[in-house]
């Protein structure tokens, strides 16, 4: 028998959630209430559909060879992933069994939560900082940082390949003196392949207001042209290459 979990969705997508095409499973529940974030239908597991690991198997194989043409793999995301470690280790460790690349996209709050064999069977870590002030940190999404960079430190220690996110809100998280303190940080890792930043976008204020929730960042803009030329360009003066 396997292990069953809360999936809210899975797709196909292509350069967005690690190299390649790549089958995306979307798990349910979340601890983090992120002012950004633009899947506030992943907040609540029961609100997910129960699934096996061997029926996701079943539909990633489907697409395998597909997967596989296009140099591409398979990310669990969410939600956060870790929030369901038992299920997402026996899915990760079912996919490697497929000969994919796999790729895990979580916050890092649970990164305690990932057993070693869990990580093992991870290619690629695709790590959010939401901040770097431990206040900001909070107010962003209502939970410590610290444990966030504890597992930044493990990964750096256990040399697993890793992209570092972070997402550039106006009045949020673009302090100069944060972006450096962060760019120090990640300087220091030995693992870290690149860093994304992400302009902050209001795609998905649709999905509040079918839940008739507010969207707490409807009157922050996008960040301009220059602002994210400027973020880029601090991350790069640290060494560290940005996208």
């Amino acid at each position: 028998m396997t292990a069953t979990g809360s999936v809210h969705s899975w797709d196909i997508s292509t350069g967005v959630d690690g190299p390649g095409t790549r089958f995306v499973v979307f798990t349910s529940g979340c601890p983090l209430r992120c002012l950004y974030c633009q899947n506030p239908e992943t907040w609540r597991m029961r609100d997910g559909r129960a699934t096996t690991v061997d029926e996701l198997l079943a539909e990633i194989t489907k697409y395998r060879r597909f997967i596989e043409v296009a140099g591409g793999g398979f990310t669990v995301s969410g939600g956060e992933p870790l929030l369901q470690p038992g299920f997402v280790a026996e899915l990760l460790h079912g996919v490697k069994a497929l000969g994919l690349h796999t790729a895990l996209d979580t916050s890092g709050y649970l990164g305690a939560r990932a057993t070693d064999a869990l990580l093992a069977d991870t290619d690629l870590v695709l790590l959010d900082i939401k901040s770097w002030n431990p206040v900001r940190h909070r107010r962003l999404t209502t939970v410590d940082l610290a444990p966030t960079l504890a597992f930044a430190h493990r990964l750096s220690e256990l040399d697993k390949p890793t992209w570092i996110r972070y997402v550039l809100v106006p009045g949020l998280t673009d302090e100069p003196d944060d972006i450096d303190g962060l760019a120090s940080f990640v300087s220091t890792l030995r693992n870290v392949e690149r860093l994304e930043v992400l302009p902050f976008h209001k795609l998905g204020a649709a999905k509040y207001a079918k839940l008739g929730i507010p969207f707490p960042l409807a009157r922050t803009p996008a960040p301009e042209p220059d602002l994210v030329r400027r973020v880029r360009d601090q991350f790069a003066g640290h060494g560290i290459t940005t996208t």
